[in-house]
């Protein structure tokens, strides 16, 4: 349980200490003598793969759940505040009058400055001066604790996480999930503790929310510890990572992609040794076979001394590598045309409410497109068009040729929950052998039993994890994926951003994860006030995400709208755009058919080349000179137009980076 009068810690500024803290279930040990400490404006990750004990670790701390062993100490007159995944709000009364709850304090003393107001009024002489001296108190007490910016601090808080002002009234009773959680990291904030506990705070969060919390935490003057999936945001605060691993804490020094450079390392040199005391194990044992077959009394005592030398060493077991254990590859079973998907003036509404309107784009063969845009906007509603289970309003999209597409949907809807994990990858995939199939779950972490599981007795991220093998196995040219990492823990996500890099095919998708699409995006298209703008490309440093900020924030800078990368539509403006980009596309595969045929002219002519070499040394032609001398003609010929078409190919290649 959390203690909170500990002088030591309070004198050497120390906030938070975990000493050898253990914890199992039904025998199950989860945590082993993990040990860290936390100080005083630190901000620090706990990360490890699902499952670990990261969430168990923060219900220690917060005294939810005793450990075996060990304890969580909390420094003399210290705080600390809980943020759960999902958090059990309940109750009518209002959203901002929740938050208002936290400044109880302050509402009481504006109350009292009120009240004394009014007797002030009808007082005179003695009685005046002292009531003029308990205003004044009262006054400086109000404005100490931040009185006076109490009501827009909370009006901040709430904009920040993602509520308009007229969700502010809206009853604690008929929120979702995910926004009863918003209102509670809310009141949290405005507690202000000197610890802040944090389990997955951007699950339900769009990124605009994300971008603020992220300030507000970085510039916080108190501790925090986070436990998260979400690399980015972990990037732009920690300063501390706690790993947790084989039920162990190991601590590493900055943020998530500091971590990962070190563990990177530290599996590298754990291999390393491992390699070197394995050669020499190798080398000892062929000493000791050597001496034996010596078969002299001095060298098999000499063998003898090896081998009790060989036995005392401690034998390092081999490292493992999650990601090699997991990895995997998608792979298309035919290439497809070069336009692979072309979009013209898409339009959906939900009755009055527009999502977008004039959509117009096109994306090639090899480009893997990330969605961006407020939760909302209609990102999740363009794939589902995209994959025909929803019609547009209007407009047309039309699939290039040889186009197989697969979609991933974030909702696992595509799942039937009566099935098994066998049934449902055996019905969609019949030519697959039980072996296959389990081999293929078993990249997904599905083993053993785990393969007869129904559907319907599956978390979320086991549901992820079972679509993307279905995926997988599509073979398909074009992914459609909607929020694809979604529920996956930080190892799953690097084993599916490996795949997706080395992927020969076309995707497109939606998702909220940065640094995800730092890792696997070519291209962004972002979706505000029901228009697409196209960020292709990159910046000076980083990935495409922090291009793509970069120049969103420069338009918003220079008072630009960042709603489109073209001027305001008119249905005819938008023809006239989708016309001239048809005609570009159409001038490109031209220039691309004459290299072709450029290239193939090339070849059949150095073919022709050594053919007529080959003939020149056949015995009935070396000895020949009329024979000779007409196939030299013929190759003098042949190679001046093979350096006429060279000239040529280097002309029209030198046209394609103008």
């Amino acid at each position: 349980m959390l203690a909170s009068q500990e002088e030591l810690l309070y004198n050497n500024g120390m906030l938070l200490s975990c000493q050898n803290i253990s914890k199992a279930f039904s025998e199950k040990t989860i945590l082993e003598n993990v040990s860290f400490n936390i100080e005083d404006n630190d901000k620090a990750a706990v990360v490890g793969i699902n499952g670990a004990g990261k969430t168990t670790l923060l219900r220690i701390i917060a005294g939810e759940i005793q450990p075996d062993h060990g304890q969580a100490v909390l420094a003399k007159e210290k705080t600390f505040d809980y943020l759960k995944q999902n958090h059990a709000l309940s109750g009518d009364r209002p959203i901002i009058d929740e938050l208002f709850s936290v400044k109880t304090n302050l509402i009481d003393l504006e109350l009292k400055i009120r009240s004394t107001e009014l007797l002030m009024n009808k007082a005179h002489g003695k009685e005046l001066e002292q009531l003029l001296e308990t205003y004044a108190r009262l006054n400086h007490d109000f404005e100490f604790a931040g009185g006076y910016a109490y009501r827009s601090e909370v009006t901040g808080i709430l904009k920040g996480l993602g509520f308009d002002e007229q969700d502010f009234k809206k009853p604690i009773n008929i929120l979702s999930g995910g926004q009863k959680t918003r209102v509670a990291l809310g009141k949290l904030l405005l507690n202000k503790p000197d610890l802040i506990l944090l389990d997955e705070p951007t699950n339900h969060l769009d990124l605009a929310s994300i971008n603020w919390l992220e300030a507000y935490l970085k510039n916080y003057q108190g501790a925090v510890l986070i436990v998260s999936h979400d690399r980015y945001f972990l990037d732009r605060i920690v300063e501390k990572t706690i790993e947790i691993s084989s039920h162990k804490a190991l601590l590493f020094r900055g943020n998530y992609t500091a971590y990962a450079a070190q563990k990177q390392k530290l599996k590298a040199d754990e291999m390393k040794a491992y390699l070197n005391q394995q050669q020499e194990v190798k080398r000892q044992e062929a000493v000791i076979a050597k001496l034996r077959q010596f078969n002299r009394e001095k060298h098999i005592k000499r063998a003898k001394s090896r081998e009790k030398q060989l036995a005392k060493i401690e034998l390092n077991a081999k490292p493992i590598d999650e990601l090699n254990e997991i990895r995997f590859a998608i792979k298309p079973a035919v290439t497809s045309g070069n336009d692979v998907l072309l979009v013209s003036l898409l339009a959906k509404s939900f009755g009055s409410h527009l999502l977008f309107k004039d959509v117009d784009f096109n994306i090639r063969r090899g480009e893997h497109v990330a969605i961006l845009g407020d939760n909302g906007t209609g990102k999740t509603t363009l794939l589902k068009i995209l994959n025909q289970s929803l019609p547009a309003d209007s407009g047309q999209l039309k699939l290039g040729t040889n186009v197989n597409l697969a979609y991933y949907d974030q909702e696992q809807l595509l799942l039937d929950e009566e099935k098994t994990l066998m049934m449902e990858i055996s019905d969609a995939y019949p030519e697959l052998s039980d072996t296959q199939i389990r081999n293929m779950l078993a990249a997904f972490l599905f083993l053993g039993d785990d393969v007869f599981k129904q559907i319907k007795d599956l978390s979320g991220g086991e549901r992820g994890r079972l679509s993307l093998a279905k995926l997988m196995l599509s073979q398909a040219n074009f992914l459609l994926l909607d929020e694809p990492t979604n529920h996956l823990d930080i190892i799953s996500k690097e084993v599916l951003e490996n795949a997706l890099k080395c992927y020969s095919g076309t995707i497109l998708y939606v998702s909220h994860d940065r640094y995800f699409i730092n890792q696997t995006a070519t291209r962004i298209l972002h979706l505000a006030n029901g228009r697409f703008v196209d960020y292709p490309g990159y910046g000076s440093g980083g990935g495409i995400y922090d291009y793509f900020l970069e120049k969103k924030d420069a338009k918003e800078a220079l008072g630009e709208q960042p709603i489109s990368d073209k001027p305001k539509d008119t249905t005819s403006a938008a023809k006239e755009n989708y016309l001239s980009r048809k005609e570009k596309q159409s001038a490109e595969r031209k220039h691309e058919s004459q290299i072709k045929r450029c290239e193939e002219k090339i070849a059949a002519l150095e073919t022709k080349l050594k053919d007529i070499d080959n003939e020149m040394l056949l015995p009935g032609v070396v000895t020949n000179a009329d024979e000779l001398m007409r196939l030299e003609a013929i190759k003098e010929n042949t190679g001046g137009e093979l350096n006429a078409l060279y000239d040529e190919w280097e002309m029209l290649t030198a046209q394609v980076h103008q």
